[in-house]
């Protein structure tokens, strides 16, 4: 039996890997890896698989320590855990302790890294915790000067054939869209990034093409139309036929697209590693990157954060790893909120505590996720929606209907009035 490879370009995608790797584990013998995924009908996993806390697992790391944000800065003066080298894993790892839970899967895990610190020093730390679980953890400079796209592919290509099936966090990325199209797997999972999961499966179920519900215009200018070709047959690689299955590991609402499985992921890898947190007295608001992907006024935003701040007794602001320096020096000064900039994906760091009784976020994945990451913790999510007038003006028309789908289909959270 050939192995799992997983392509993923974010924190989050890895995070998600691990949750698809122990559901998987914990599934009965027959339905371990090469058989198709069965249909969970939205139970929730079984008992969480004991396991003795890792560094960081279980317990807040003391002040300073590394990775806890305290003792390194950011550019922008913002706690961070991006400082130091950035030293990626390799494949195969070194030696080490025993074989960690998931190592009987024969998971192979490429990180096809960013160029942004944020992205890389995040993925760092989750790619040793993928390790430390039995992972092999393959750290590829993917987008590291002109040769490295050849060079990429003369490395994958050997793994691609091989594999058994192949796990992907974004399925709109081109650089896994060009994996794909060379190597045509026979099992593909998706695993959530952002809400691009929703997106993908109701496009896939209209045989559209691939497009991000935030892209403006009618995605054909020079760059799409050379691509297209890869989009078009990446998109039939990523379908289900008769020589390939397609199972969808998400925790968010999506229908499944004919002949396609969809498995819910309830974070039980993250709630058996992680916690309980502590909880504080005040609330947490959780920021987006909708100011930066061009969908939100920065000044609307801005005038949003404030009032929520007031209204909830907000101190600290958790950062998306994609906020702009500029950005969140304006909030830290004009609201007086704690920036602080995680170094681990956002259910971690929750789970992980210490974190409001209140947590308070804009349309995104959070409002999905951790209610599940921080089921039986007693810490309420709470969802503020994106007022049309806060859209910029050459917005994506699909804007404001994507982003009230993602916070009306939130059924763990409370809805907000804003004013």
């Amino acid at each position: 039996m050939t192995g799992q490879l997983a392509f993923v370009e974010s924190p989050v995608q890895l995070l998600n890997v691990l949750e698809w790797a122990h559901a998987t584990a914990r599934r009965p013998a027959a339905a371990l890896p090469g058989v198709p995924a069965q249909p969970t009908g939205g139970r929730r996993a079984g008992a969480a698989r004991p396991a003795a806390p890792a560094a960081g697992h279980g317990r807040a790391a003391e002040p300073g320590a590394p990775g806890t944000g305290e003792a390194d800065r950011g550019p922008d003066g913002h706690p961070s855990a991006n400082a130091g080298p950035d030293a990626g894993p390799t494949w195969p790892p070194g030696p080490s302790g025993p074989p960690g839970p998931l190592a009987p899967l024969g998971l192979t895990v490429v990180v096809l890294s960013p160029t942004d610190p944020m992205s890389r020093g995040q993925l760092r730390r989750m790619a040793q915790l993928a390790r430390d679980e039995g992972v092999t953890v393959k750290w590829q400079d993917a987008r590291q000067g002109r040769g490295a796209l050849v060079s990429t592919l003369r490395e994958l290509a050997g793994p691609l054939r091989a594999a058994d099936r192949v796990i992907v966090g974004d399925p709109f990325s081109r650089y896994v869209q060009l994996l794909l199209t060379l190597f045509g797997p026979r099992r593909v999972t998706v695993v959530d990034d952002g809400t691009a999961t929703m997106e993908f499966a109701a496009q896939l179920a209209r045989g559209e093409r691939l497009v991000r519900w935030h892209r403006r215009g009618s995605g054909r200018g020079p760059r799409e139309l050379v691509l297209a070709p890869v989009t078009t047959l990446a998109r039939r690689k990523l379908a289900p036929g008769r020589r390939r299955t397609v199972e969808i590991f998400t925790s968010l609402p999506v229908e499944p697209p004919p002949g396609t499985t969809v498995t819910a992921n309830d974070f039980a890898w993250t709630r058996s590693r992680f916690g309980p947190p502590r909880l504080t007295r005040g609330a947490d608001l959780v920021g987006t990157s909708l100011v930066e992907t061009g969908v939100v006024d920065p000044d609307e935003y801005l005038r949003a954060v404030t009032v929520l701040a007031r209204t909830h007794g907000a101190t600290r602001y958790f950062a998306h790893r994609r906020e702009s320096a500029e950005k969140l020096h304006r909030i830290a000064v004009e609201t007086g909120l704690e920036v602080v900039r995680p170094d681990l994906p956002l259910e971690l760091i929750a789970r992980r505590g210490p974190v409001g009784r209140t947590i308070v976020s804009f349309p995104s994945t959070v409002v999905h996720t951790l209610p599940l990451a921080l089921a039986g913790t007693g810490v309420k999510v709470a969802v503020c929606e994106i007022a049309p007038e806060w859209l910029r003006d050459n917005a994506s028309p699909r804007a404001q209907g994507f982003l009230a789908g993602v916070a009306g289909t939130a059924t763990r959270t409370e809805r907000l009035e804003f004013g």
